[in-house]
């Protein structure tokens, strides 16, 4: 695939900076104690999801993880409904129902977030093969951990979806940490991309910091996916800044200020700069309006109310039961 115009670079960077300061604003939530919530930080990780979300569709199905705000902001969820969800208001994209770890917004095609390591890989398929059957061309991207390459659903979807040629892509966020775990101590696979052979699929490892290299690979893995030639599964190798968890003290990754100091967001800033894609004055504009637009999104999650107590009782049954 080709490179990206220069519109199509600043655009994936818009989408990285919306990841960035979202993620950053969250944690600041959390530190003043304007927030108290399970928080997964994919701080880090901002240029897979812009790469891949650059091709997706509004009706092209993305599912993720409780480690999945980046994929969240990536696929188009307003940031209102995003963190009014994030703390539990009703009005939230599940009515505060869902939370932090569930959060879903049909309307944009973010299906789910789970907090089951890898128990969205199968639901992709199940999405994918029900666009195949419909006639669609819509696309499902199942986004997981390495963690979960170990799984037995992740073995059993890359079969059927290279049996079915499911319109699918398995996009591995290869972090290096499942939870507090390097992945050279649960798997002596060199690239988690290699398990793919095993199913006759294509499997690719990239450089996840890269958004050049993912958007040129995950728009090929799409654009197969969409025509009818079945899955791809690519391993975009990349690095969390943060802990397993907020609160995580990080001691178990001693190679953490090295690539916190190889960071790929300002180092694809000044990339955008120095190529003339774009120029300081317009990239600091787009940086203030995002702000801008996350102080009225936090005004308004906070100002939101809880969900009332029937709420308890509604979207869980086909027909309403009283209480």
């Amino acid at each position: 695939m080709s490179e990206p115009d220069s519109a199509e670079k600043v655009h994936i960077y818009e989408l990285m900076t919306r990841i960035k300061q979202c993620d950053e604003r969250v944690r600041k939530m959390l530190m003043s104690g304007q927030a108290a919530i399970m928080y997964y930080s994919a701080r880090g990780q901002e240029a897979i999801p812009a790469g891949i979300s650059a091709h997706l569709r509004d009706d092209d199905y993305v599912v993720t993880t409780y480690r999945g705000i980046h994929d969240q902001i990536a696929k188009g969820v307003p940031y209102k409904s995003l963190l009014a969800e994030y703390l539990g208001k009703s009005t939230g994209s599940c009515k505060g129902k869902g939370g932090p770890m569930h959060i879903t917004h049909p309307a944009v095609g973010l299906m789910v977030t789970t907090g089951v390591v890898g128990g969205g890989i199968p639901i992709a398929n199940g999405l994918a093969l029900a666009a195949q059957l419909q006639g669609q061309d819509r696309v499902a991207i199942a986004n997981f951990g390495d963690g979960a390459t170990n799984i037995g659903a992740f073995h059993e979807s890359l079969n059927l979806a290279q049996l079915w040629k499911l319109p699918v892509v398995f996009m591995c966020q290869n972090n290096l940490y499942g939870e507090h775990t390097a992945i050279a101590d649960h798997q002596v696979n060199a690239h988690v991309a290699d398990r793919a052979v095993g199913y006759g699929m294509r499997g690719v490892t990239i450089d996840g910091n890269d958004p050049i290299e993912v958007w040129k690979v995950a728009g090929e893995a799409i654009q197969q996916a969409r025509n009818g030639g079945g899955p791809t599964l690519i391993e975009a190798v990349t690095y969390r800044f943060m802990g397993h968890y907020f609160g995580d003290m990080s001691d178990y990754m001693p190679e953490l200020a090295d690539k916190m100091a190889a960071d790929p967001f300002p180092a694809y800033r000044a990339r955008l700069i120095e190529s003339g894609d774009t120029s300081e004055e317009q990239l600091a504009k787009m940086e203030a309006a995002i702000e801008a637009e996350l102080d009225e999104a936090v005004e308004y999650a906070l100002a939101s109310d809880y969900p009332e107590l029937i709420e308890l009782s509604r979207d869980v049954y086909a027909e309403e039961v009283p209480v």
